[in-house]
């Protein structure tokens, strides 16, 4: 009977360290889905990329418009027919992430400046969101909200 409490008393101590750490994987990895989205759709412009990181039925929400995979699709081989495409540096800065099964909601700045020739050209500010869903192949986005601010935060 000692021993059996003894186990119980132990599982009761390493369930909630074991869920704890792995929330905090979730986290992580909702990060750097985000980080690494920007980096391969936006900065790259790699449409090939879109199913690796959004779901089928992906809504990005940008500045009162309402875009889909095809309107990104669309934007990106329009600013590939316009010619020389600025390099684009993002940087995040995570407010806040919730992970609540296989759901995450995400609060996060957005930073891109935008540079020609080594030089800087434009930078531009967003306050955003995502959920993201787990799918059998990870973490996918699923919905973002962005609103452009006219300053740094």
């Amino acid at each position: 009977m000692k021993k059996i409490l003894q186990i119980s008393l132990l599982l009761f101590l390493i369930l909630p360290v074991s869920a704890q750490n792995s929330i905090e994987e979730d986290k992580r990895q909702t990060r750097n889905l985000i980080a690494n989205s920007f980096d391969d759709i936006f900065s790259d412009m790699d449409t090939a990329k879109l199913s690796k990181y959004y779901t089928a039925d992906f809504l990005l929400l940008e500045n009162g418009e309402i875009w889909d995979i095809d309107t990104i699709k669309n934007y990106m081989k329009n600013a590939r027919a316009q010619g020389l495409l600025p390099e684009r540096i993002n940087s995040l800065d995570f407010i806040e992430i919730k992970i609540q099964d296989k759901m995450a909601w995400v609060a996060y700045y957005n930073n891109a400046v935008f540079k020609m020739d080594n030089e800087i050209r434009n930078e531009m500010n967003w306050l955003e969101s995502a959920t993201a869903i787990l799918t059998p192949d990870g973490w996918k986005l699923q919905m973002l909200h962005s609103t452009i601010l006219q300053h740094e935060h």
